[in-house]
């Protein structure tokens, strides 16, 4: 009888790669800002489906977390995005942002996310300022491996939006997406779901050791899908990821048509 040599890790083909909308529901976000964020998103999902497709060794899994007075997910469990249904969400209340760090962190597991999952993409969208004392979360969030793999993208919503707190978030300016009217809302987000398929398709389909890109490179960001203890190496795809920002879309705004 022949002996069947297992492959480290096992096969390549799928692995996870989770994608969470975070998504500020605060009363400030009330009417037109709330409804651009549903209306788009509802809009991208076939495309997004699109791009997953082309890339076979990845399978995108969507889940949507919401806060305002206090955080909860609006998907309890992660979806295939063939499967994934976005529901419209209404919006009231304060900006307890710490509290979704909290619930994020407690999802970013070995546990939660699977052995060979590749690293998270984190959208985070805000208009206003954090109620609550965030800073706690946020440190605790961002000492967790699979928080410091992650590709994370923030939109800033209007005028009043703390981008300050955003970048204390992604950790790179270039990725705090400015968002002054609904027509970039969209855009943005259209960009930030989509992008994801570059994101993924890298590490997916390799077992060798990539180079290692600095994250101030003025047009890409990386998360390392290498670092030891998270899981996210057991698949044996150590190379990073890499966000291409050439096509992130301009923030030029029409005068007067500002949040």
């Amino acid at each position: 009888m022949s002996e069947v040599i297992a492959r480290p890790g096992g096969e390549l083909a799928s692995r996870p790669l989770h994608f969470f909308w975070v998504v500020d529901c605060s009363g400030s976000m009330y009417g037109e800002k709330i409804g651009t964020v549903n209306n788009a998103i509802q809009s991208v999902l076939p495309e997004m489906i699109d791009e997953a497709a082309d890339n076979p060794n990845a399978q995108l899994m969507i889940r949507t977390l919401k806060f305002s007075t206090g955080a909860s997910w609006v998907t309890p469990s992660p979806v295939k995005v063939e499967e994934y249904v976005w529901e419209d969400l209404d919006a009231a209340g304060v900006t307890d942002l710490g509290k979704a760090f909290e619930l994020l962190s407690a999802q970013l597991s070995v546990e939660e996310m699977g052995q060979r999952a590749l690293p998270p993409v984190i959208v985070l969208l805000s208009d206003g300022q954090p109620t609550d004392d965030y800073k706690k979360s946020l440190d605790k969030f961002q000492k967790l491996p699979w928080a410091k793999k992650a590709v994370k993208i923030a939109i800033s919503i209007g005028q009043d939006a703390d981008d300050d707190v955003l970048l204390e978030f992604v950790g790179n300016r270039e990725l705090v997406l400015q968002a002054n009217n609904a027509k970039m809302l969209a855009k943005m987000i259209k960009w930030a779901s989509t992008a994801v398929s570059a994101v993924s398709s890298g590490a997916s389909n390799t077992s060798d050791p990539g180079p290692a890109v600095d994250n101030s490179t003025p047009n890409s960001s990386t998360a390392d899908s290498g670092s030891s203890g998270s899981g996210a190496d057991a698949g044996g795809g150590n190379a990073p990821l890499i966000l291409d920002m050439d096509n992130i879309p301009s923030p030029d705004i029409d005068a007067g048509d500002v949040w």
